[in-house]
């Protein structure tokens, strides 16, 4: 939170220009490509990276789906998550985020300028057109952003919560790629009392295909990914605490 609130202070001399450009661009999507908003998106997030001492870095890229929409599922740690699996993935991509935190400042910048989703987690029938609407445009080639832990607690460090069952259904209804992504450390840079520089990791884990897990329950493909994911940050995090010699 100190470094979140570090970086917004050190950034507010560019604010008049750029909320106003994202504003912009969000509501015009008619005069701005997907490819510009997205690069627009990558460039705040890059200017937050570099006023912050945020260094973030990428593997499995090259295991991403070059073709069609899929649905990435990472583990959630904070207000940084999202903005470091964008940043990292070169393709646009869009969000599903929970309606009560998207309407923020810059936050409901980014939302908009991404077209992402809000959902309500409290109107059921609300939920479910937006789980149709994100499994339509999946299916036309969008990929898209959600976490299925529902939420985060604050310094909650690298631990991996229960992912909800009710958010592989669009995955079921698509019959879309299902990539894991493990975030490592993402929680230091707003989730937590550090004000230093951070480095965090972005794992794009092997997709999972609708022939692996077509015939699985909801439930049961929550506890597919988040073993996948557990499997990658207890790797990860073994080899570092490892001595060396």
């Amino acid at each position: 939170m100190i470094k979140f609130i570090y970086v917004i202070l050190m950034n507010l001399f560019r604010a008049p220009y750029m909320i106003p450009k994202m504003r912009r661009e969000a509501d015009h999507p008619e005069k701005y490509s997907v490819e510009e908003r997205y690069a627009l998106a990558r460039h705040v997030i890059r200017l937050m990276k570099v006023t912050g001492g945020i260094h973030t870095k990428a593997y499995g890229t090259e295991l991403l789906p070059t073709e069609g929409g899929y649905m990435m599922y990472p583990n959630h740690q904070g207000k940084y998550d999202a903005l470091g699996i964008i940043y990292t993935h070169r393709e646009p991509c869009s969000l599903v985020m929970d309606k009560a935190k998207s309407n923020t400042i810059l936050v409901r910048e980014f939302v908009d300028l991404l077209q992402g989703k809000r959902l309500d987690k409290k109107d059921v029938r609300q939920a479910l057109t937006i789980i149709n609407e994100v499994s339509e445009e999946v299916k036309q080639g969008k990929r898209y952003i959600l976490f299925p832990e529902g939420g985060y607690e604050f310094n909650n460090k690298n631990h991996v919560c229960d992912f909800k069952a009710g958010s592989f259904k669009i995955a079921l209804k698509t019959k879309a790629p299902i990539v894991p992504v493990a975030l490592i450390d993402s929680y230091k840079v707003f989730n937590s009392f550090c004000l230093g520089p951070v480095t965090t990791q972005v794992h794009y884990l092997k997709p999972i295909l609708y022939d692996e897990y077509g015939s699985l329950k909801t439930h049961e493909i929550a506890d597919l990914v988040k073993s996948r994911i557990q499997e990658k940050l207890d790797e990860v995090l073994q080899t570092a605490e490892a001595p060396v010699g």
